[in-house]
């Protein structure tokens, strides 16, 4: 704060006073001109909301040696320009004095940077007209002493940078070749790979790939949280409309959905890469985790609705359906190499959802949930129409899918033998269920599993089901 003897007038760098101000009865001017440091003020500035003219050019470092200089250039300006009259000595209070800022600039690590081989007659040449001082050359490096009001050069990449602007980028040539080499990858190097697979995958089978906003309304979330999981919320929000990080991508392609059923095209297939994000209100921030409570992470998501074939002369249109949406996520998990023994498919609530599905693997993990959205979410987006959608937990997968490694086979010379069975059931129980018996069952020769007919009604237990499935058995060294 700056303050006179028994009150505060204005908050330093950022915001001045209602008393301090200039108004047209004002006859007496008291100038003053001072340098803040650009972190408390940034600080201060984002703290209270407040993004003035001021804060917007202190916050960004300033000259501390000009403010003699720009106060007397203050004060003769008002008299030109005012008719005013100078009284009065300046006081300059300077605590801790700011010297030009020392740095050592090693050729070999200019032209390393740059990509270029620069004489070294020109880097000083440059540097000095730059009013950088040289002070001395020692083991193939230049010292200098960089002017106090370039606050952006204190490295030695500043300078590289600097220098290469007047030297100019163009004049870098490119060569010819280039030899690089990557010993290993990084989970992002890995994720980039098979998010470009699995994108590549969706787009030639006719989906769209949209990229929405991560920030979005509160509203969306009203009733979907509790005690551990709430939004993230921002601080200075732009509007009511985004005030929020999404908790989830459903409400970001619902809103497309709703754009474009809005101008007659509801036949959507579309896939989204994005990250969301939690925070958990039962964990509290530290001074050593001060982000504790938060968490991101990387999704996919997949939306359906109305027809996923038009209709034609030769054939009718045909609605998409939630087995359709099954099969593209078994689709995304066979191609990244997750197979359907490593996967468990289970009912599930989710509020999102009228009727849903977990996909988990056997161990428990899970890696998304797929379903109907219900339709008290698709009101809150305006769309009336049905909408099937899968969110999969894109970290969870990548982690599964690259510790596979490809190998090769050749193709088996022998027949495979199909056995058909018809099964009476419960109600109750899934194909899921049925599945998992069978693979159980036999693990070496069992190729395939498929369900083949579904009964119900006459001639049935009230309760039960008829399910028909074949097995397929092969064995790749004899019949």
């Amino acid at each position: 704060m700056i303050c006179n003897a028994e009150e505060p007038m204005c908050i330093a760098g950022v915001f001045g006073g209602l008393d301090s101000g200039v108004t047209e009865e004002t006859t007496s001017v008291f100038l003053e001109s001072a340098y803040f440091n650009p972190t408390s003020v940034r600080k201060t500035a984002r703290r209270h909301g407040l993004n003035t003219d001021a804060s917007f050019r202190y916050e960004r470092g300033t000259d501390p040696n000009a403010t003699v200089y720009c106060i007397k250039l203050a004060a003769l300006m008002i008299k030109e320009l005012a008719g005013g009259e100078i009284c009065g000595d300046i006081i300059d209070l300077y605590p801790e004095v700011i010297k030009p800022f020392p740095v050592k600039l090693d050729y070999g690590y200019f032209n390393a940077l740059v990509g270029k081989a620069i004489p070294a007659e020109t880097i000083d040449s440059i540097a000095a007209s730059l009013e950088m001082e040289i002070t001395g050359h020692e083991d193939n490096a230049v010292t200098l002493l960089v002017p106090t009001y370039r606050v952006d050069v204190q490295r030695p990449c500043d300078v590289v940078e600097d220098v290469l602007r007047i030297y100019g980028y163009n004049n870098v040539e490119f060569s010819s070749e280039l030899h690089s080499s990557l010993s290993f990858k990084t989970m992002t190097d890995s994720s980039n790979d098979l998010r470009e697979l699995i994108s590549n995958q969706l787009s030639a089978t006719g989906f769209n790939e949209i990229l929405n906003n991560s920030l979005t309304a509160e509203s969306y979330y009203e009733g979907l949280t509790d005690e551990h999981s709430a939004p993230v919320k921002l601080l200075n929000p732009l509007s009511n409309d985004l005030n929020v990080m999404r908790m989830s991508l459903l409400f970001g392609g619902l809103e497309v959905i709703e754009h474009n059923v809005n101008r007659r095209d509801g036949d959507l297939m579309l896939y989204e890469f994005g990250k969301v994000y939690q925070c958990d209100t039962t964990v509290e921030s530290t001074a050593e985790n001060p982000i504790a409570p938060y968490k991101e992470w990387e999704h996919l998501g997949l939306w359906l609705t109305g027809n996923i074939r038009t209709g034609n002369w030769a054939r009718p249109e045909e609605k998409a359906t939630i087995y359709d949406l099954k099969a593209i996520v078994a689709n995304i998990l066979a191609r990244l190499g997750i197979s359907e023994r490593e996967i468990e498919l289970k009912k599930t609530d989710d509020k999102l959802y009228s009727a849903a599905l977990s996909i988990n693997t056997r161990s428990g993990k899970s890696l998304g949930v797929m379903g109907i959205v219900s339709k008290s979410m698709l009101k809150r987006c305006g769309v009336k129409q049905e909408v099937f959608f899968a969110e999969l937990d894109w970290n969870a997968i990548v982690k599964l899918s690259i510790k596979k490694k490809v190998t090769f086979s050749p193709l088996p010379k022998t027949q495979a033998v199909k056995r058909d069975l018809a099964l009476l059931l419960d109600k109750a129980v899934t194909m899921a269920q049925v599945e998992k018996v069978v693979r159980d069952s036999e693990k070496r020769l069992l190729r395939e599993v498929t369900l083949f007919d579904v009964y119900e009604g006459k001639n049935l237990e009230e309760g039960k089901k008829s399910y028909a499935i074949t097995m397929m058995f092969q064995d790749d060294e004899k019949t």
